[in-house]
């Protein structure tokens, strides 16, 4: 696992595969919080939320990007949600 002291806000998170996943919006202990802008309205209509992934996915922080050790579709099914 990389330094987390090295995420900062607004670095593009991809996954092992390359793919988008989201932008980081901060570090809260032990989860990376994803920011509302690249998360989809969800099935019932309402808006875009938060979401959390385990800080243990990220393989390394290099310049603006944080890659993950999950590809991006693995990691979205990690997925937790702000309340």
């Amino acid at each position: 696992m990389a330094d987390t002291s090295q995420i900062k806000e607004h670095m593009n998170v991809i996954g092992a595969d390359g793919v988008h996943l989201g932008t980081v919006d901060h570090v809260e202990g032990d989860r990376i919080k994803l920011t509302k802008s690249d998360s989809p309205a969800t099935k019932d209509g309402q808006g875009a939320k938060h979401h959390y992934i385990p800080a243990g996915l990220v393989a390394e922080v290099e310049g603006d990007t944080l890659r993950l050790s999950a590809t991006a579709q693995n990691a979205q099914d990690m997925f937790e949600e702000a309340e």
